[in-house]
């Protein structure tokens, strides 16, 4: 891969941690983002020595490592390190070849909404139809908050995930998989969406119940023009120009 495909995918998954914590599904300085280069090697949201959360991710957050965590290139990890999680990330990659991309994220509602006892179901239709898609084929439920910080536990969750492409992480928050960054983070958005209604039904004293069968299956599918394309423009422009981050001088 040259340097400027290389730039562009970090640009890529810089963008999706912005907007992780302009949904604040990933509010302070915890959560990150890989994508896969090739088959042993991925681009990763690093610790900085100008870390500022990732709000404020910069493409120069963004670094090349394989799937130990040593560098991919000279000089990727000078001055920053892998996150302690990497192995969540490589293990999710080497048990799911299809995936490209995977989002760790720490949204309030889902780790509530689970601590609660309330399943993501597809309580909505219309008004999330890939939402609706995704918590019907269910979302399932990593039962440990421990840190994710080795072989072994990245390969349980990955365990927990199986063929889905989310994962709840007990009293800690999410993972989610996708072809790209786009697709891993709004489904990431969404399931938060499900869990903050679920909440919202449970506060108010109702059952969260699905939708029914037929409704569900008359719900239509508007294609990755609308679901995938237009949907990440919109999120790319909520961040407007006051939250893109600044590069600081050195």
């Amino acid at each position: 891969m040259n340097k400027d495909e290389l730039d562009r995918r970090r640009e890529e998954v810089a963008l999706g941690c912005r907007v992780l914590a302009a949904r604040e599904l990933a509010p302070g300085i915890l959560g990150h983002i890989s994508l896969r280069v090739d088959e042993s090697h991925l681009l990763i949201r690093c610790r900085g020595p100008h870390e500022r959360g990732l709000a404020y991710t910069t493409a120069r957050d963004i670094r090349l490592v394989d799937l130990s965590g040593l560098p991919g290139a000279a000089g990727e990890l000078d001055d920053y390190s892998v996150p302690y999680e990497l192995p969540l990330h490589t293990r999710v990659l080497v048990r799911r070849p299809e995936v490209t991309c995977v989002v760790h994220a720490h949204p309030r509602d889902v780790v509530a909404a689970d601590l609660a006892g309330l399943p993501i179901l597809p309580i909505v239709g219309a008004y999330d139809i890939p939402g609706a898609a995704l918590a019907h084929g269910g979302v399932p439920v990593f039962p440990r908050a421990a840190l994710i910080c080795t072989p072994a536990l990245g390969d349980a969750v990955a365990d927990s995930l199986g063929d889905r492409p989310l994962v709840i992480m007990r009293g800690h928050g999410l993972t989610s998989t996708g072809s790209g960054v786009a697709e891993a983070v709004l489904r990431a958005i969404s399931v938060d969406a499900i869990a903050s209604i679920s909440l919202s039904v449970a506060s108010a004293g109702g059952t969260v119940r699905s939708i029914s069968a037929e409704d569900l299956a008359e719900l239509p599918d508007l294609g990755a023009g609308l679901n995938l394309a237009v949907a990440w423009r919109h999120e790319l422009a909520r961040l407007g120009d006051s939250n893109q981050p600044k590069q600081e001088s050195k």
